[in-house]
């Protein structure tokens, strides 16, 4: 996987990436004008979103061994003897999603205050993150769920984001993916957001990026590596230069950043997920499907970026956008409880409590976008913009 941390609920492998979410562009409420819908909504982003959250989770629940091997009672590969295969190509939902959040930040940064930008985005992580962090916290430390829980201790330290530079034990293992998120935030806002984005600034930025983490890979550096996230970059930048592409579609220097953030970006996740020579490993995962998974991601993006998906303007989409933060980040380690609950407890057949489980964690993320998402995060935005 993309990162060697394991989870602090489970002993199991590196967690797959997890998604991100925008709050002001087209996959947020209210964002800026554009080609997409009523109120310049993507709304084919929005869906685009949600594909790459299920398929994160198809793979938390049948694409690897480790703990959800617990959850079911015996291997996800004998229990989904076809689909274990192509579920462990999910973990590239992540790469697809930070792809997704370059296109979005840039969208959102555009034209705004650096107070402005910290604001949404601050006012669209945490409520839920915090609300989740709490909810498993709890759950986990009901005496029938057999899964370990984190201590009390760090649990509060989760509650900050900042656990995994602290080493501390990790309530949701996906919330990593989140720790790569702010870092990218932090690296727009200062180079970009706070001196005015424009196009030549945001060309400068993506440029100086792909070549300092270049730099950074060949320094073997621990410092550099966090900082410039050398593994990540390429995804991000691809994701920024899509869209200086939906700005204008004839900007040679845009399309080179795209280029660019492809080809370094397939070789990585290439690097890090390809296992087709280990015989030991739980499901194969070839070069070829990596690279035709990661193109997937920019070509979905860049559809977007183009317009070529304005079509798909459906509102259900709109929902689907704000469930998908929510439902990353509580659909892996519930989505255990459920499974064992539904498949041992129930003696439910293993295809329906797979279903069944998707389904509950969908109507999750909508409790936790309708009680804790919308009535706290305006509010929070506005306490911060007047700060």
């Amino acid at each position: 996987m993309t990162e060697t941390v394991v989870s602090s609920t489970s002993k199991a492998p590196p967690i797959a990436p997890a998604p991100v979410h925008e709050p002001d562009g087209p996959g947020g409420r209210g964002g800026p004008a554009g080609p997409g819908g009523p109120e310049g909504r993507l709304r084919a982003l929005d869906g685009l979103r949600l594909i790459a959250a299920l398929m994160v989770a198809v793979y938390h629940y049948a694409g690897r061994d480790g703990e959800v091997s617990r959850a079911w009672g015996t291997s996800p590969g004998l229990q989904f003897p076809t689909l274990h295969g192509f579920a462990a190509y999910g973990c590239l939902g992540v790469q697809v999603f930070f792809v997704i959040s370059g296109f979005v930040i840039c969208m959102s940064g555009w034209g705004r205050p650096l107070r402005s930008f910290v604001a949404s985005r601050v006012s669209r992580l945490m409520p839920a993150y915090w609300a989740a962090v709490l909810l498993v916290t709890a759950v986990f430390a009901l005496p029938p769920v057999v899964f370990e829980a984190v201590s009390p201790s760090d649990a509060l330290v989760n509650l900050t984001l900042l656990q995994q530079p602290l080493g501390v034990d990790r309530v949701l293992g996906v919330c990593w993916t989140l720790w790569a998120e702010i870092r990218f935030y932090a690296l727009f806002a200062l180079c970009v957001v706070l001196p005015g984005a424009n196009r030549r600034r945001v060309v400068v930025f993506c440029a100086g990026w792909t070549m300092a983490a270049a730099i950074a890979q060949a320094a073997h550096q621990p410092l550099l590596d966090v900082v410039l996230m050398p593994a990540y970059a390429p995804f991000f930048v691809g994701g920024v230069g899509l869209y200086l592409v939906h700005r204008d579609r004839r900007d040679a220097y845009a399309w080179g950043i795209v280029a660019a953030g492809f080809l370094i970006g397939q070789h990585y996740a290439v690097r890090q997920l390809s296992n087709a020579s280990d015989p030991h490993a739980f499901a194969h995962r070839t070069s070829l499907g990596i690279v035709l998974v990661v193109a997937f991601g920019f070509v979905a993006v860049g559809a977007i970026a183009l317009g070529r998906l304005n079509r798909v303007n459906w509102r259900w989409l709109t929902v689907a956008g704000t469930l998908t933060y929510p439902f990353y980040l509580v659909h892996e380690h519930l989505g255990w409880v459920a499974i064992r609950f539904l498949h041992r407890g129930l003696h439910v057949p293993s295809a329906a409590t797979f279903a069944l489980t998707l389904v509950s964690m969908l109507l999750l993320a909508l409790l936790l976008d309708r009680l804790v998402e919308r009535p706290l995060a305006p509010r929070l935005k506005r306490a911060l913009s007047r700060a």
